[in-house]
């Protein structure tokens, strides 16, 4: 049991890193290498691994080995896409079956990026951006909904914490969810949906932000 907590601690670890562009789309990731910077077992780097496999981060390619999956910018704004209707599914649901003790938690985790949003600290606001997405999809009270929720939002998340450096994002998102969470305090279905899809969704100025960003990274593993 020990191990579980290693190696999420190095999935993030190794999450950071592609995204960052320490390790760039299409590198492959070797075990043993890995091993040695981050001075641990091939163990937990299996499981680490296995993890983003299942996210999508990494793909694994059968006697050829694991390697950093890379997506299109086209690749990418489909799955936003996909995201904001799961997502909308999934406040519209929580709007009619949130508990009491489901809408104290979200104000919870709504306090907690507010003061990553204050202080500036974008890494700490992604953090806490994905627990109060996740509370939402706790909240739908649909099992399958909240799994195929989770496991997108896990593909995306690399990206997601690439916007949220782009300027004013931080308040920009934080105020996006003081809407999301009055229409849900409401019970307003409608507007719930509706705030979270334009909260979600990458069209826009927001497309811009996320291409520059990519661009961004492309040019540092050239110069790299």
């Amino acid at each position: 049991m020990a191990r579980i907590p290693h190696a999420q601690r190095l999935r993030d670890l190794l999450e950071d890193a592609i995204v960052d562009g320490h390790y760039a789309p299409g590198d492959k990731l070797d075990p043993e290498a890995l091993a040695r910077e981050y001075d641990c077992s091939r163990t937990p780097i299996r499981e680490a691994l296995q993890q983003l496999a299942a996210s999508g981060m990494v793909r694994v390619l059968p006697k050829r080995g694991t390697f950093v999956a890379q997506l299109s910018v086209t690749e990418l704004v489909e799955r936003f896409e996909v995201m904001a209707e799961l997502e909308g599914m999934c406040a519209r649901l929580a709007a009619r079956r949130a508990t009491p003790e489901e809408l104290a938690a979200l104000h919870r985790a709504q306090a907690a990026c507010r003061a990553c949003m204050r202080s500036g600290d974008a890494d700490g606001y992604y953090y806490e951006n994905g627990i109060f997405h996740h509370l939402i999809y706790e909240a739908s009270h649909n099992d399958f909904l909240t799994q195929e929720a989770a496991r997108l939002h896990a593909i995306l998340k690399p990206y997601r914490r690439l916007q949220l450096h782009a300027r004013h994002r931080l308040a920009t998102s934080f105020d996006e969810h003081e809407a999301i969470v009055a229409a849900l305090e409401r019970g307003e279905a409608d507007a719930a949906e509706a705030a979270i899809k334009a909260h979600v969704q990458v069209q826009g100025e927001r497309f811009n932000d996320l291409v520059a960003s990519m661009q961004r990274l492309q040019v540092r593993r050239r110069e790299g």
